[in-house]
């Protein structure tokens, strides 16, 4: 029983560490990345469609994103929805090619996006002291249900505590390379 809690513990953490790692992606560095245009939805028959399931986002150049739309009837929707993004991006479709230039950052952009990225990395914290909490609230009722002793519950909240630990360290180590990776002109 206990070695099952750990291990569905450490899974969690480890989706909010991958979540985190996800949207940094999106976050625009002055590279171009075809993460940067992941988390954006397209209004496609009659829903809201992952990019990616409209169109082909290639990198052509280190400071160019393109991006190859299936149908031609949503080349229209595309452009929008990039324009629209929030992403500070101007798309120029060419036939069912949409190329997307990565324009420099500004210093201002620069550090708006590193506070982004901070706060990202704050939900991704958030939710790691969360499953912390799940999972010691998770032995106290195993200790009161008597199916683990004292000494048991003890070792297993060490062990959950380290866990967490473990992983706010990754959450900051990863939001530090990212903000390097933003401010590098």
């Amino acid at each position: 029983m206990s070695g099952f809690a750990i291990k569905d513990l450490r899974r969690r953490m480890d989706g909010a560490l991958e979540t985190l790692r996800r949207e940094f992606g999106g976050l625009r560095t002055g590279r171009a990345s075809t993460n940067l245009l992941e988390p954006i939805t397209v209004d496609a028959y009659g829903s809201a469609l992952p990019l990616n399931q409209v169109g082909t986002v290639g990198v052509p150049e280190p400071r160019l994103l393109t991006v190859q739309v299936w149908d031609r009837s949503m080349v229209k929707a595309v452009e929008k929805a990039i324009r629209d993004s929030g992403l500070g991006l101007n798309p120029q479709p060419e036939g069912q090619v949409i190329r997307v230039p990565i324009p420099d950052l500004s210093e201002d952009r620069r550090r708006e996006l590193a506070k982004v990225a901070g706060k990202y990395a704050e939900q991704a914290r958030v939710a790691v002291r969360n499953v912390r909490r799940d999972g010691m609230d998770q032995l106290k009722r195993l200790e009161k249900d008597h199916e683990i002793s004292q000494d048991e519950h003890k070792r297993l909240a060490d062990e959950i505590q380290k866990l967490t630990d473990d992983h706010v360290k990754l959450v900051d180590e990863t939001l530090h390379s990212k903000e390097k990776e933003i401010m590098q002109v």
